[in-house]
């Protein structure tokens, strides 16, 4: 049987505590896979990853079945602080976990990847943007599954600048995730030929009126309005920016928005936006089939696309675990990446791709605009695919990250 042990680590307080650990039998400790996930439970980021990622991974273990192992889940919220995912981190490492999982907030996510590495634990990313991850700083105890800013910006953001919107001002959230996604994006505009006027960053998470911030924006008369934002923040900004009439002079381009935000700002207000997601729960066969197996564990909602992440990269990790043997890897979490790496992938929410050497996991990206209230044909049926971007050219390349484990 596949024991799923769900332990709430909810704030900084519980996280200093320290969870006791049930006493086992050596035999049964050394056969036990422990899997922490680690995101934002109560904050503006709570609708996009969540409960949803703990519920994805564990469907991912149930997926997996049982192969001689036992496979433990663990939860904790982060509060999008990189001093508490750092604090959590360490003691769920000490004490016998062998991956943190999730990690939205770049900040955080980043904190995290440095400990993951010194204590050669595994650390797999659906939730933080940031293309750090797999450049400069990338480890090879680390795999980025879902999406990152790279791929957000030649997506959504080339897009719009092949449409004409040539000039930019950005709203940017002010810590590691929103300043990636402005120079991702403002790189992608220079080099199609587009400037950007200026920007503006907000204190994340403490930001919730963005009035003055698009009382500049208009002022730059820059064509487009970059929002380096995500989930709640977008949310808000978009109405902000709709109650000021900005749709009239200028595009907004939602770099980071996700299913849950989009349900969140109505498809009245969200009606034509472009964006950009790995993962649609109405894509194919099957994710509309995952999407069945969970919605009822799911507040009745299809899977967002970082829970989706979780999934896949859980499962992928399980089975790479069964491939080398348990002892293998909890020995070397470098080992157990190295042992992903060298595996295709396949599961229900990405279809088959591959990791590359660099961390980043392969998989097409689409374009999405959402639909119209005359359009949709259920409460979840909000987007219709505009373009698909192939895996080989939805990322960053190799030779362009400066990722110290690619060899030129």
């Amino acid at each position: 049987m596949v024991l799923q042990r769900r332990d709430l680590l909810g704030t900084a307080v519980a996280a200093a505590a320290g969870t006791a650990w049930p006493r086992r039998r050596a035999r049964a400790q050394a056969q036990t896979i422990r899997i922490g996930v680690m995101n934002d439970m109560s904050g503006p980021y709570r609708d996009g990853s969540g409960p949803g990622s703990v519920v994805l991974t564990q469907q991912a273990v149930q997926d997996f079945g049982s192969r001689g192992f036992n496979v433990e889940v663990l939860q904790a919220d982060h509060q999008n602080k990189p001093d508490v995912g750092a604090n959590i981190a360490r003691q769920w490492l000490d004490q016998g976990v062998d991956v943190v999982a999730d990690l939205p907030t770049s900040s955080v996510a980043l904190a995290v990847n440095q400990i993951a590495r010194e204590k050669n634990k595994v650390h797999l990313n659906s939730g933080a943007a940031t293309s750090d991850l797999t450049g400069a700083i990338c480890s090879p105890n680390t795999v980025h599954w879902t999406y990152d800013t790279y791929m957000l910006a030649k997506s959504t953001g080339a897009a719009i600048v092949k449409a004409g919107g040539d000039s930019w001002f950005f709203i940017t959230a002010d810590y590691a995730f929103g300043h990636a996604l402005e120079r991702d994006t403002g790189n992608f505009v220079k080099a199609q030929g587009g400037t950007v006027l200026g920007n503006v960053r907000f204190p994340f998470p403490a930001t919730t009126d963005f009035s003055a911030f698009v009382v500049q924006a208009r002022a730059s008369r820059a064509k487009v309005l970059g929002l380096a934002t995500a989930s709640t923040d977008t949310v808000n900004a978009i109405k902000g920016a709709r109650e000021f009439g900005l749709q009239r002079s200028m595009k907004i381009a939602a770099l980071l928005i996700g299913l849950p935000d989009v349900k969140a700002l109505g498809l009245e207000s969200g009606q034509g936006l472009l964006l950009t997601e790995p993962f649609y729960w109405d894509m194919n066969d099957r994710t509309r089939a995952l999407t069945q197996r969970v919605k009822a564990k799911n507040q009745d909602r299809p899977p967002a696309m970082e829970p989706a992440g979780c999934y896949g990269m859980v499962l992928h990790y399980l089975k790479a675990v069964a491939d080398m043997g348990v002892a293998a890897a909890k020995a070397s979490g470098a080992d157990a990446v190295a042992r992903m790496k060298a595996m295709p992938t396949d599961d229900d929410a990405f279809g088959p791709g591959l990791i590359r050497a660099d961390g980043r996991k392969i998989h097409p990206s689409y374009l999405f605009q959402v639909k119209t209230p005359a359009e949709s044909r259920n409460p979840w049926d909000l987007y219709k695919l505009v373009a698909t971007t192939p895996a080989e050219e939805a990322f960053r390349p190799l030779s362009e990250g400066n990722c110290p484990l690619v060899r030129s």
